[in-house]
């Protein structure tokens, strides 16, 4: 950057020092394999850490991870569940950003399997009575050599958000090349590091992000009220004169 963009970028006054970002990366090659999807990752984790937000990066497919719908498969017929360990980073972050590759125009088989698990914590209720994921914000990445990052995008994001994430404005980004087999994002002469369209979009996701997650920690998460399950189960029907079960 030249001193014009350097002195842009270092003259907010934005204080993200204390929030924790989780980058789950549901690419199909374990740990020392090139993943493309992680390499997009990489530009908004970059800009996380250039703003002091702790943050890591996890591929589930390196961890035993059975499908399912419950916190602990060991209980339903499975030997072995990283799960628990992977969900208590997922409840210390504050922002979290899901990425996968594109495969037959949907998101991956990791990624549909992190997203059960996730679901099948999504009972749980935090000290306000509220669904467990209230009062953190999440996005998510997109890669591939075909189409489908809005489809994807739809589809993460309106599972995040129903189990009860809060999903900012333009909070997802993707890069797919040349339909077929090609080049992929991180590879060279491929265009996808390059690439403007993608680079803004990760950055004004990343931001996003950044600026939510800041503002629910500063108000204290999603005001208490009308959406604990908590008080519902003990007979409250917040102003409206739905059935009373008995």
């Amino acid at each position: 950057m030249n001193e014009k963009q350097k002195e842009l970028c270092d003259s907010h006054s934005y204080d993200f020092s204390g929030l924790k970002a989780l980058f789950l990366n549901c690419t199909l090659k374990p740990s020392g394999q090139l993943s493309h999807t992680e390499a997009l990752m990489n530009v908004s984790k970059s800009i996380m850490e250039a703003n002091d937000i702790t943050t890591e990066i996890l591929r589930p497919v390196d961890y035993t991870i059975p499908p399912g719908v419950y916190p602990d498969m060991t209980k339903y017929g499975f030997e072995e569940d990283d799960w628990p360990e992977i969900f208590k980073k997922v409840m210390d972050s504050d922002i979290l950003v899901i990425g996968t590759p594109i495969w037959l125009g949907e998101e991956s088989s990791v990624c549909r399997v992190l997203i059960e698990r996730l679901y099948g914590e999504s009972g749980k209720l935090n000290d306000d009575g509220q669904y467990i994921y209230y009062g953190r914000t999440a996005g998510c990445l997109i890669t591939g050599n075909e189409d489908g990052i809005k489809h994807c995008a739809m589809t993460i994001q309106y599972a995040l958000q129903h189990l009860g994430y809060v999903i900012p404005p333009q909070s997802d980004a993707g890069w797919i090349g040349e339909a077929g087999p090609g080049k992929s994002y991180a590879d060279e002469g491929s265009g996808g590091t390059e690439n403007d369209f993608t680079q803004r979009n990760t950055t004004f996701m990343t931001w996003n992000l950044m600026h939510m997650a800041k503002m629910l920690t500063d108000s204290g998460g999603i005001p208490a009220h009308g959406n604990q399950r908590s008080e519902w189960d003990a007979g409250c029907r917040f102003d409206h004169a739905n059935p009373d079960y008995r």
